[in-house]
């Protein structure tokens, strides 16, 4: 099953697990210090909250689509290219506890969108190293060949 995908920062991470343990009606699937992640059967969604302020006032973090098969985003990738868009591709990077390949874009508003495969979990959280894994796209420096519209 495919599942939307949103981020949120949070100030209160316990306050906010509760809130969303109630709201949707389960339990996070991945506890990790600073991140919640939730998969409720409630909707399609994959939610993550990360604690920490997201900086200018945002709780948002960036939006996204998880899909079932690394053949699956691929296409989406070739197609989204064959389009136009100018896209930031991270094949095979560990990010908020997983091993993913994903890539990304932005809307004009600058609304990042994350298109991802979940290859495997992972203890460690490289997004608290150098990774720019989950870092909006207007903190990834030029040279890695993304150019903001």
């Amino acid at each position: 099953m495919s599942n939307v995908h949103v981020h949120l920062h949070v100030s209160d991470l316990e306050a906010s697990r509760a809130f969303y343990q109630r709201f949707l009606g389960s339990e996070p699937v991945k506890v990790k210090p600073g991140y919640l992640k939730f998969l409720p059967e409630l909707a399609p969604i994959n939610l993550a909250l990360s604690a920490g302020e997201a900086g200018a006032g945002k709780t948002i973090d960036h939006l996204g689509f998880q899909v079932e098969s690394r053949q699956g985003l691929l296409a989406i990738l070739e197609r989204v290219k064959a389009s136009g868009l100018t896209v930031r591709e991270e094949m095979d990077t560990n990010c908020c506890y997983a091993n993913q390949d994903k890539f990304w874009v932005r809307d004009p508003d600058g609304v990042e969108w994350e298109v991802y495969h979940l290859n495997h979990d992972v203890e460690e959280d490289a997004a608290a190293g150098a990774s720019t894994c989950c870092t909006p796209l207007a903190k990834v420096t030029l040279d890695r060949g993304f150019r903001r519209p």
